[in-house]
């Protein structure tokens, strides 16, 4: 209940979540048929790296401010910074928005997005973040101090056939992946055919692998993608060396893709020798 992602917004995990994030979520717009989103850590949407937490670490320096002045970014890179670059005024980077800011840039009419926050500040802030970026979008709901886990039972399967569930936790509790796993296999049971993406971070990479064994022996998961970036040599195994996002049914578009995002923003967001990534069917 500690972790506030107002110290880490706008890192180089952020933006290699967040571009996936919305690669995927342009491939769901690609059908005309509703879909609907689930994010059950979702944060306070918008976050002020001009505040005194983002202040504090200054990791955005690491993160989205080594996009925003390159001019050879691909695609799928480039509509992510320009999403970026709406919520800021020309030449500053004041505002980094969160990942259900993102979503609900991609829903229509016909799509819905349901965001799930537990610590008791964050949520609120959380829905009135929304109230104010989106007075009008009757379909984004916002629970506040509501377990996403818990909502993952609750919610699914949804009215919608498609849609997809982000999971993007704190990791501050010890058994955060096998939560993760428990989670993944209550919402495959009651919605096999949804778009599942964990993200996740990498300190030890060894225990990053007995996860996906994890998350493979779940009884109906066919399909998992998983990407892996790491910004340093995982010498030491305290440090966030790196992240990854782990997909259940990823899109067909993603995985096409991802290889040219990786072998861009791999090195731009090295911090140190060893930076690398891999991409893989599990």
């Amino acid at each position: 209940m500690n972790y506030r992602h107002s110290y880490h917004a706008g890192n180089f995990a952020d933006v290699f979540k967040h571009v996936l994030q919305c690669v995927a979520l342009d491939y769901l717009q690609q059908k005309e048929k509703p879909f609907w989103l689930l994010d059950t850590h979702a944060g306070i949407g918008m976050y002020d790296l001009q505040g005194e937490q983002a202040q504090k670490t200054g990791e955005a320096i690491d993160g989205i401010a080594r996009l925003l002045t390159r001019d050879d970014l691909p695609d799928a890179i480039q509509r992510y910074v320009n999403f970026v670059k709406e919520v800021n005024s020309p030449n500053e980077l004041r505002w980094y928005p969160g990942s259900p800011w993102f979503s609900a840039q991609h829903l229509r009419p016909q799509d819905s997005l349901t965001l799930c926050e537990m610590h008791p500040q964050d949520s609120g802030a959380l829905a009135e973040n929304v109230r104010n970026e989106f007075p009008a979008a009757k379909q984004i709901k916002v629970l506040e101090h509501t377990n996403g886990y818990g909502a993952i039972k609750a919610l699914l399967p949804p009215p919608q056939k498609r849609g997809m569930v982000l999971i993007d936790p704190p990791f501050e509790q010890r058994d955060e992946f096998d939560q993760v796993v428990r989670a993944l296999t209550d919402g495959v049971r009651r919605w096999a055919t949804g778009i599942y993406a964990v993200w996740y971070p990498i300190k030890d990479p060894l225990a990053i692998g007995d996860f996906h064994q994890k998350v493979k022996a779940i009884a109906g998961v066919e399909k998992v993608f998983a990407v892996d970036l790491l910004i340093r040599t995982a010498v030491d195994r305290t440090k966030l060396n790196g992240c990854g996002i782990l997909f259940i049914n990823p899109p067909f578009g993603l995985t096409q893709q991802v290889n040219e995002i990786m072998d861009y923003l791999t090195p731009l967001l090295a911090q140190d020798r060893g930076a690398e990534y891999q991409s893989i069917w599990l």
